[in-house]
C-alpha cells in the first residue's frame, strides 16, 4: 500500500513538473545568472593504448550534476516523496564534450536516467568509452611514461552561462580494473579558462591527465633479451676457426635475425623523428655486427696470405706476435698454455738434427774421396797412397769422381728446397697467428662493447 501511493505521488508529480516544461532552454530564472556544473570521472578500464595512431581508449563512468530552478517541489506536499529518476532527455543537459576525442560517437555518454530531487538537484550518471588522441613519447620505449589529457568543457555555452567545477582535484580511481600493460600513477584535474580566437567571452574546461607507466615486463621477455642473447653471438664470430668456413654466415645470420625484431618494434611504434630506446640498441647492435663482419672478411683475407705474401713487418711482428700473442693467449699449433717451451725444445732437437746431418754428411763425403783413391789404386795398379793417373785407365776413376759431384749438386738442391719450402710455410704460419691474434682482440673488444650496451639499456629499465 506503502509503495503504491509513492508510485501514485510519483506519477503526480511528473505530470505536474513537465507540464509546461521545456528542455530546451537553460534552466535559471535570472538569464544573466551562471549555471554551475559540477563534473566528476571515475575511470573504470582502459581498453586500448594505440601507440602508432596515438589514441587512448578508457571506459569512463562520467558524473554530472546541476541545479534546475523549474523542477522543484515541497516533498512533504508529496507524501515526502524527495527524488525520482526519469530519462535524461526529458531534462535540459549541459552539453559538456570531450575536446580532444578521436572518434565521432563513441565519446558519448549513454542516456541513462537521471535522479531529480526535490531542491532542483540533477545529478546524471552515465558510462562512456571515450577515445580521445594522446600524445605518446616513445622515446624510451618500453620503459616509457605517458601523459594523456582528457579535456571536457561545455561547447557552446561560455563561462558566463555554463561555469564547471572540479569534484574532485582528481578523477576516481578507486573501482579501476587493473590493465596487463600500464600501471596507472594518478589522475590529476585541472580547471582551465580559455578564451578564443573566434569569441571573447572565456571558455573554461576541465583537463584531467592520465599518468600512465608501461609495464615492460612482455617486452623484455619477448623483444629485449632475444636481442641481447642475438648480440652475444657477434663476437663469438672471432673465436670460430677460419678454416671452419661459417665465420662470414654466422654475421650475416645473426644480422638477419635482428632485422626481422627491427621490424617488430617498427610496427608497433609510430612513424615519428623520435627513436625508441629498444630501436636505438637494435641499431646499434646490427651496426656493430656490421662492423665485426667487415672485420671478419679482412682478417679472413689476412689468414690466406699464404707463402706469396711478403714477409710480416717488424711492427706487426714486435707488437702482434711477441706482445699483443701473450696477451690474449694466443699460441702456436700444438702450444697450449701449459707447455710453454715446447717450441723451443723442438728448435734445439731440429738444431742437433741439423748437426748430425752436416757430421754424417761431411764423413760421407771424406769417405767417398778415400775410396775414390783406393779404386785409382787398384785401377792404376800402384802401390803408394797417391791418386795420380796414368795411361787409358784414367777415364773410370774420373766418371765416378763426375757422378759424386753430380749426386752432390741433387742432394744440395734438394736441402735448398726443402728450407725454401720450410721458410714459405713459416711465412705463412707468421700471418695466420696474425690473424688469430686480431681475432682474439676485436673478440674481446666486441664483448665489451656489448656488455656496456646490455649494462646501459637495462639501467634505463631501473
Amino acid at each position: 500500500a506503502v509503495e503504491s501511493a509513492k508510485g501514485k505521488y510519483a506519477h503526480m508529480l511528473f505530470n505536474e513538473l513537465f507540464e509546461d516544461y521545456s528542455n530546451a532552454l537553460r534552466p535559471v530564472e535570472d538569464t544573466d545568472k551562471v549555471l554551475n556544473v559540477t563534473l566528476q570521472i571515475t575511470l573504470s578500464q582502459i581498453k586500448d593504448m594505440d601507440e602508432r595512431n596515438q589514441i587512448l581508449t578508457a571506459y569512463l563512468w562520467i558524473r554530472q550534476s546541476w541545479y534546475d530552478a523549474y523542477l522543484t517541489w515541497d516533498k512533504d506536499k508529496y507524501d515526502g516523496l524527495d527524488s525520482i529518476r526519469i530519462p535524461s532527455n526529458l531534462v535540459w543537459r549541459p552539453d559538456i564534450v570531450l575536446y580532444n576525442k578521436a572518434d565521432d560517437d563513441s565519446s558519448e555518454p549513454v542516456n541513462t536516467n537521471v535522479v531529480l530531487r526535490y531542491d532542483g538537484k540533477i545529478t546524471w550518471d552515465a558510462p562512456a568509452i571515450t577515445k580521445s588522441s594522446c600524445v605518446v613519447d616513445v622515446s624510451y620505449f618500453p620503459f616509457d611514461s605517458q601523459q594523456c589529457n582528457l579535456t571536457f568543457g561545455s561547447w557552446t555555452y561560455n563561462g558566463n552561462q555554463v561555469d564547471i567545477i572540479n569534484s574532485l582535484d582528481s578523477g576516481d580511481l578507486s573501482d579501476f580494473i587493473e590493465d596487463v600493460e600500464w600501471e596507472i600513477h594518478g589522475m590529476p584535474a585541472v580547471k582551465n579558462v580559455i578564451t578564443y580566437g573566434c569569441c571573447s567571452e572565456p571558455y573554461p574546461d576541465v583537463t584531467f591527465t592520465l599518468i600512465l607507466k608501461r609495464k615492460s615486463s612482455f617486452y623484455i621477455f619477448n623483444l629485449l633479451l632475444p636481442c641481447v642473447l642475438i648480440s652475444f653471438l657477434a663476437p663469438l664470430g672471432f673465436y670460430l676457426p677460419a678454416d671452419s668456413g661459417e665465420k662470414v654466415s654466422l654475421g650475416v645470420t645473426v644480422l638477419l635475425a635482428l632485422t626481422v625484431f627491427q621490424l617488430m618494434v617498427a610496427e608497433i611504434m609510430p612513424p615519428s623523428e623520435n627513436v625508441p630506446l629498444i630501436g636505438k640498441y637494435y641499431i646499434a647492435t646490427m651496426t656493430m655486427i656490421t662492423a665485426s663482419t667487415a672485420l671478419t672478411i679482412i682478417i679472413m683475407n689476412i689468414h690466406h696470405c699464404g707463402s706469396e705474401a711478403k714477409p710480416v713487418p717488424q711492427w706487426a711482428r714486435v707488437v702482434i706476435l711477441d706482445y699483443m700473442s701473450k696477451i690474449f693467449f694466443v699460441y702456436d699449433v700444438g702450444e697450449n698454455c701449459t707447455s710453454p717451451q715446447r717450441k723451443k725444445e723442438q728448435e734445439h732437437k731440429l738444431e742437433r738434427d741439423d748437426r748430425g746431418q752436416r757430421r754424417c754428411k761431411e764423413e760421407s763425403h771424406l769417405s767417398s774421396r778415400n775410396d775414390d783413391c783406393h779404386l785409382k789404386e787398384k785401377l792404376n795398379g800402384n802401390s803408394n797412397k797417391s791418386c795420380e793417373v796414368h795411361g787409358e785407365n784414367a777415364r773410370v776413376p774420373v766418371t765416378c769422381c763426375s757422378c759424386y759431384k753430380i749426386l752432390l749438386k741433387n742432394i744440395e738442391y734438394i736441402a735448398n728446397c726443402v728450407r725454401d719450402h720450410k721458410a714459405n710455410k713459416a711465412k705463412g704460419i707468421e700471418w695466420k697467428k696474425v690473424a688469430k691474434v686480431m681475432d682474439r682482440f676485436f673478440m674481446w673488444i666486441f664483448f665489451i662493447m656489448v656488455f656496456f650496451m646490455s649494462v646501459l639499456i637495462i639501467g634505463k629499465a631501473a
